[in-house]
């Protein structure tokens, strides 16, 4: 038997209210900035040289757009479930009100994965970019407190010491926590601060650099394919879109902010699409300018292709300014990470999947603080003592695959429930949905076999907890068992 959550009770369960729920305390505006959070990250400074140097040329603005367009379709379908079910979870919630528990489980373990690592992993790069940024001025962090115990560290003497934890790495994410618990309005304001800044930061790279782009660089806009797929041509392009197209993820964790947001029905759909929008504008002036400042073969193999376009201008400074957009960046990026991970939490724990501790909610703040702290006491820890190439390269096989279900559930529930009142809908259904499922498996399908293998290892982690536990304790499970016996 299927044990779907039915909608009517979700719908219930947004609209209740007191010491014991989520507080509602964002507006449109705060949700926009939130998807600005956790979208714009270091990704804009390293991928957009990538994809131009190996790809799509200055087409690679081309390829923005074809990435947004492919956001979209998710980011239409997400609208639609998180104006109509505006509880926290997610794709979690959703799924289990489509396809039923069982596949809910598997996403929210799924993205509590993701959100996790993805939170660990930026905070290591965090301490890099602050080690490289502290150096700048002539100070310095001891390299053993910036590194694991696994690394080992060679000094400009040429004597080798071995890392004892990344100090700094530990401390963003429990000051991270520490605003995510003392509240998600205060949250907002901070990540609205840290969102305006690297925003900033942008835009004077776009103002200040327009007047030194040189038009013999965007010749030829469309570089000619080399005669293999995805180099070069309009193959490139797609090729290209590919690579930035993990710049864009992160909007689907404004969902997670569903039930602590002013009518939802409303402000959901614009703190998606919005954030979305925003992203691809500033996105495609960013590279149209950088591949302006210097010819795309310039950035091929280089770390930093953003310094390259800097120094085709007399403002060297930018190049700090940039390692400062990626740092506030990045702590943003850390936030949104850990708030959307304890608000999964959160709802898998009151359907009965986890422990009750995970949903129990702070009287002051009314915050989840005890997810809050479980997850800044495990990425902390994790961040401190694993090094970043154990962590891997983050991929985004778990959003990917959450995007997948959500197009579907938009499917399945337009021919189950097709009378529930939508106050945003997806248009062009099922032409959207399809065309989200399509891009999402494409881009899959191309990532790494470590990342599959890491996914298969966990949700393995994942299955014996839910047979175990979660199974077990099922609200929705126990219901429906009490019926039977009836």
């Amino acid at each position: 038997m299927k044990y779907i959550k039915p909608i009517e009770q979700l719908i219930q369960e947004s609209e209740e209210s007191g010491e014991k729920t989520l507080k509602r305390s964002l507006n449109a505006f705060q949700l926009i900035m939130l998807g600005l959070g956790v979208i714009i990250g270091a990704g804009l400074f390293s991928l957009t040289g990538l994809a131009a140097a190996n790809n799509a040329g200055p087409a690679v603005t081309l390829s923005f757009v074809v990435a947004a367009v492919g956001c979209a379709f998710a980011g239409l379908c997400y609208a639609e479930f998180a104006a109509m079910i505006p509880v926290a979870g997610s794709a979690y919630t959703y799924s289990y009100a489509t396809l039923g528990e069982l596949v809910a489980w598997i996403i929210g373990w799924d993205l509590v994965l993701e959100f996790s690592v993805g939170a660990a992993t930026v905070a290591i790069s965090w301490s890099n970019y602050l080690v490289k940024f502290l150096a700048y001025y002539q100070l310095y962090i001891p390299p053993q407190l910036v590194h694991s115990p696994f690394e080992t560290i060679t000094l400009a003497d040429g004597q080798q010491v071995h890392g004892l934890f990344n100090l700094p790495a530990a401390l963003v994410v429990v000051l991270m926590s520490f605003i995510l618990m003392r509240g998600t309005k205060g949250s907002a304001i901070w990540n609205a601060i840290v969102v305006s800044l690297k925003v900033a930061v942008v835009l004077v790279f776009i103002a200040l650099g327009w007047n030194y782009v040189q038009p013999q660089n965007y010749q030829p806009y469309i570089p000619t394919n080399t005669g293999v797929f995805g180099e070069y041509g309009w193959s490139g392009i797609l090729r290209g879109a590919g690579v930035v197209f993990f710049v864009f993820l992160g909007f689907d964790i404004i969902s997670t902010a569903a039930q602590e947001t002013k009518n939802p029905q409303r402000n959901m759909p614009i703190g998606i699409i919005g954030s979305l929008l925003v992203c691809t504008i500033l996105f495609v002036l960013f590279a149209h300018v950088m591949t302006g400042l210097s010819h795309y073969t310039t950035f091929k193999n280089n770390a930093a292709p953003v310094a390259v376009a800097i120094q085709q201008t007399p403002y060297a400074w930018l190049s700090q300014l940039v390692i400062l957009a990626i740092l506030v960046g990045y702590t943003s990026v850390i936030l949104v990470d850990l708030m959307g991970q304890s608000r999964v939490f959160f709802s898998m724990s009151k359907d009965g999947l986890l422990p009750k501790i995970f949903s129990e909610i702070h009287p002051k703040f009314r915050t989840p603080w005890q997810s809050n702290i479980l997850f800044c006491v495990f990425v902390s820890l994790f961040a401190a003592f694993v090094p970043i190439d154990v962590v891997g390269e983050m991929t985004s096989i778990g959003t990917l695959l959450a995007f997948v279900v959500v197009c579907g559930g938009v499917l399945v529930l337009r021919k189950t429930n097709p009378d529930i009142p939508r106050s945003f809908k997806t248009p062009w259904v099922p032409f959207v949905p399809i065309m989200g499922i399509l891009t999402c498996v494409g881009m899959m399908a191309f990532l790494p076999l470590d990342t599959w293998i890491r996914l298969i290892v966990w949700m393995a982690i994942g299955m014996v907890i839910y047979y175990t536990y979660g199974r077990k304790n099922s609200v929705i499970r126990k219901k429906a068992q009490e019926i039977d016996t009836k």
